[in-house]
């Protein structure tokens, strides 16, 4: 079997396969490549956590379990549709799982969206998490900000931008990423919410962070809380819903703590213009009304907010793949329970996908394992009618690899990053600093010795 993609999606349908009753019982050893275009495992969990959320990023732990089972073997920095296609794909292996996720911005459709300052919270993401394929400095702009969004992505962003430099010195980040951010003059954050406070996509743990960084205060405005009917109903149903609720309530209204910097919460405000000529100098809103069902519509009622850069998290977008078809409106590969879709709608025997290229970038990590069940489930019960790959042996892989002079990391490869990453923390007494440069990389995983 091979597998696209070394996230978490990627890696749980592997120890499914691992686990199937069906396929141990079918006699034929089960041999799974995890391919991945980064020479390092675990992406999103690596590239797409905050570094300040340790305790998400000990996920990987699990994920290492998984990577070490014999039956697994890991190559990284293979980039899948420029290193190979498809067909080779198939001559290899009986079965292909694509598990790339989302990895691209859903555009801002307003005016002004594209002047210098307005940013995509993936680019900004993959910068302070230190992806080696994003440009390596960031100009923090401006001393107010604006960011887009109600989920976990824009609260991330927002806490980030607000922070200290200096308090994100126990984590993993790296060296350019602590200047940059510590050369910013932001004193204030607006995050911006198209619907109430019940709409809130964000989980109580992202929320409560926000009122937990030193010299930070968290300010909600009392007025732009509404709650309809459906609002209400919400808040009965769901213990999230409910707590978030009661953390905004809160912070409405307590006395001002007078903090240096500022993280105010608007709620009911649809961005409509990125203002300015030649770059950003503001942001203006609709103010919004809820409608009884959950939903919002425009008032007519318009604000300008004075700041100096937008950052737009308002979702991710899956890239697409070679030799497969793409829905480009939603960013995902087109799939009946994982079975990828040909452009008759007719499954691709031995092709399927799992995770956010499979559904879009909804729920939460482990949200991945239930999503992987099914591709999984599917892919067992097809087993038997599969075309078998014509030279499945594990070196014939490598070897086409070898050929195309493609400079491929392993498992052990990356533990010799591990090591090394580790031992760059331990003079500063973190647990590790990370190793910013591909070439850099790659050269560490392919030194023995």
């Amino acid at each position: 079997m091979g597998i696209v993609g070394s996230g978490p999606a990627g890696i749980y349908a592997a120890d499914l396969l691992t686990k199937d009753e069906t396929l141990a019982a079918s006699g034929t050893p089960l041999s799974i490549d995890i391919l991945d275009k980064l020479p390092a495992p675990y992406g999103l969990v690596r590239y797409g956590v905050a570094p300040d959320h340790p305790r998400i990023k000990q996920i990987q732990g699990a994920l290492h379990k998984i990577l070490d089972k014999p039956e697994v073997r890991f190559l990284g920095n293979v980039n899948y549709g420029v290193d190979l296609k498809l067909d080779d794909l198939r001559r290899h292996y009986d079965a292909v799982i694509f598990a790339t996720g989302s990895d691209r911005d859903r555009p801002l459709d307003i005016p002004g969206a594209d002047l210098p300052g307005c940013h995509g919270a993936a680019d900004f993401v993959f910068w302070y998490d230190s992806h080696p394929d994003v440009p390596h400095n960031w100009h923090v702009d401006g001393t107010s900000v604006a960011v887009i969004g109600a989920g976990n992505v824009a609260v991330d962003v927002a806490r980030i931008l607000a922070k200290h430099a200096d308090d994100l010195l126990t984590t993993d980040i790296t060296d350019n990423v602590h200047r940059d951010l510590l050369n910013k003059q932001i004193t204030d954050v607006h995050v911006f919410a198209r619907r109430g406070i019940a709409q809130g996509k964000f989980t109580p743990m992202e929320l409560r962070e926000l009122d937990k960084q030193p010299g930070v205060e968290v300010i909600v405005y009392p007025e732009e809380f509404d709650l309809d009917e459906a609002s209400l109903a919400a808040i009965e149903d769901s213990n999230q819903i409910k707590t978030n609720v009661k953390v905004l309530q809160n912070w409405a209204i307590r006395d001002p703590r007078g903090a240096e910097r500022r993280l105010h919460l608007h709620f009911l405000h649809r961005p409509v213009e990125v203002l300015g000529t030649e770059r950003v100098t503001g942001l203006r809103t609709e103010v919004m009304e809820l409608d009884g069902t959950g939903n919002a519509r425009g008032t007519g009622e318009f604000v300008d907010h004075d700041v100096q850069a937008v950052y737009r998290a308002i979702g991710y977008l899956g890239s697409p793949l070679a030799d497969l078809p793409f829905d480009a409106e939603r960013g995902v590969v087109p799939n009946d329970g994982g079975r990828v879709l040909d452009i008759e709608d007719t499954p691709m025997r031995g092709v399927y996908a799992t995770g956010w290229i499979k559904r879009g970038p909804v729920g939460l990590i482990g949200h991945t394992k239930g999503d992987a069940l099914e591709t999984v489930g599917n892919l067992v019960a097809d087993h038997e009618a599969l075309p078998r790959a014509t030279d499945p042996a594990p070196e014939s892989f490598t070897r086409l690899l070898h050929e195309r002079g493609v400079p491929f990391t392993t498992w052990e490869g990356w533990k010799r990053i591990e090591a090394h990453e580790e031992s760059l923390g331990v003079p500063h007494g973190r647990k590790r600093v990370k190793v910013l440069a591909r070439d850099e990389m790659t050269q560490i995983a392919r030194t023995e010795g």
